[in-house]
């Protein structure tokens, strides 16, 4: 009974350390368009979840898979564009970056910031340049070609949690617009006053909010690690 109890207070402590570690880089709640295209109106799906009396703080965002080379290194990342003055009420970690590299994710100047195992792949620090490849291609006279923007690496971060050290990077929402070519935000990013009722919030507001949107709390955003540890 007592290695019972203690493999699951170590089991406890655990899943609690990792689920922290892990919303302090991902929202609650993730409100977005299915074909990831922008939203006609993101601040009016924004105010609407606000009226939910769970939710504290949103933001504006888009996520597309990209890849980041630097000379031959070359790796596959998720890339979020953020508009850091709103991204600060909803993530820690922007929070804990605020008057940091955060800061320097400014509209046009084209900088990027890179989880720290990420920047370590591709042997990148503050002030270097990489080249971030977007998804789909740019059609020319000689045929589609990949469309390349060089970025300058602001800084890094360390969440603690490999999966988004090494596979997440940050950019400012307008220059994300402008390289993806999307008329706006994709998506709106949820705190809640209480993230475990994350699964009955993101169901209230798929019924409330306008049809054709998808709501995802953060337990189906890592639903593979989440019910590899789940505890009854």
């Amino acid at each position: 009974v007592a290695a019972l109890i203690i493999v699951l207070s170590v089991m406890n402590g655990f899943q609690k350390e990792v689920t922290d570690r892990m919303l302090s880089v991902v929202a609650h709640i993730e409100v977005m368009d299915p074909a990831g295209e922008a939203l006609a109106d993101w601040r009016t799906v924004a105010e609407g979840a606000r009226r939910h009396p769970q939710v504290r703080a949103a933001a504006p965002y888009i996520a597309t898979q990209s890849l980041i080379a630097r000379g031959d290194d070359m790796r596959g990342a998720i890339v979020r564009g953020i508009d850091p003055a709103e991204e600060v009420n909803v993530t820690p970690l922007a929070a804990a970056m605020k008057n940091g590299v955060l800061a320097q994710l400014q509209p046009g100047a084209w900088r990027i910031v890179l989880g720290a195992e990420l920047a370590r792949q591709l042997r990148v620090g503050p002030g270097d340049a990489v080249t971030l490849v977007a998804p789909g291609g740019q059609v020319t006279p000689a045929g589609t070609v990949p469309r390349l923007k060089s970025f300058t690496v602001a800084g890094t971060f360390d969440a603690g949690h490999y999966e988004y050290d090494s596979g997440l990077a940050l950019i400012h929402l307008e220059d994300a617009q402008r390289l993806y070519r999307l008329a706006g935000p994709s998506g709106v990013q949820l705190k809640l006053a209480d993230l475990h009722q994350a699964r009955t919030v993101a169901q209230e507001l798929q019924q409330s909010l306008p049809a054709g949107l998808y709501v995802r709390d953060w337990t189906r955003t890592n639903r593979q690690w989440f019910d590899a540890v789940q505890i009854e």
